[in-house]
């Protein structure tokens, strides 16, 4: 499961790849709860724009926040079902997270190490995600929020190495950037389709500094 990533700050990739300004106010890392930059399409429109959501998807039904703890992950095999996501699913909210790199825990020395994951390009990413509008009873507030899809890993020449011994291995579905339209316009099927690692660029990874 992927809790924490570095969201791209890098804002001329992203004009050049997806046609949108970077937005500001967000933290040089990310965990459950955090404000991340997050790219969206209009079905009606086409309009593509990009702003800040918090990761952890919290469905419209929520009584409060609490849910988010628990939905910053989706599997790809089952989000179309599950109460929490199948509606952000069936109204084909599809998104990608914009991000520099993440980070997943090694243990081949028989502790958690702390590993970062990136494109062997070096370029920004897109992460492929389901998202939704949630208003906070109390406050009024629109919140918009995010789930991260992730796909078995147990095959990926780079991913099947992390999380416990015995564990599902599992990787975010990072989406190529010639698939990026594909995907932020895509129907259940044709996202399924999308949701493999099989499409994904090639990734690196190695020990993470110390902080």
């Amino acid at each position: 499961m992927c809790t924490n990533f570095t969201p791209t700050q890098r804002a001329q990739w992203v004009k050049d790849k997806l046609g949108v300004d970077l937005p500001g106010g967000y933290p040089q890392e990310s965990y459950p709860g955090f404000a991340s930059p997050i790219v969206v399409k209009s079905h009606q429109t086409g309009r593509i724009a990009c702003g800040l959501a918090r990761f952890g998807l919290i469905p419209a039904w929520a009584k409060d926040d609490k849910i988010s703890r628990h939905t910053y992950n989706a599997r790809s095999e089952t989000a179309a079902e599950k109460p929490s996501y199948r509606t952000a699913w069936r109204q084909r909210q599809f998104g990608l997270v914009l991000v520099d790199d993440f980070y997943e825990p090694s243990y081949a020395s028989g502790k958690a190490v702390r590993w970062k994951i990136a494109l062997a390009s070096g370029d920004p990413f897109g992460i492929a995600c389901l998202w939704d509008r949630w208003t906070d009873p109390a406050s009024g507030e629109l919140v918009v929020s995010f789930s991260m899809l992730t796909v078995n890993a147990d095959a990926h020449p780079v991913m099947a190495q992390f999380h416990r011994p015995g564990d599902e291995k599992r990787t975010p579905v990072i989406v190529a950037p010639e698939l990026h339209d594909a995907w932020l316009s895509a129907d259940g099927p044709r996202a399924k389709e999308l949701m493999s690692w099989q499409h994904m660029p090639e990734l690196v990874a190695c020990p993470a500094p110390r902080r």
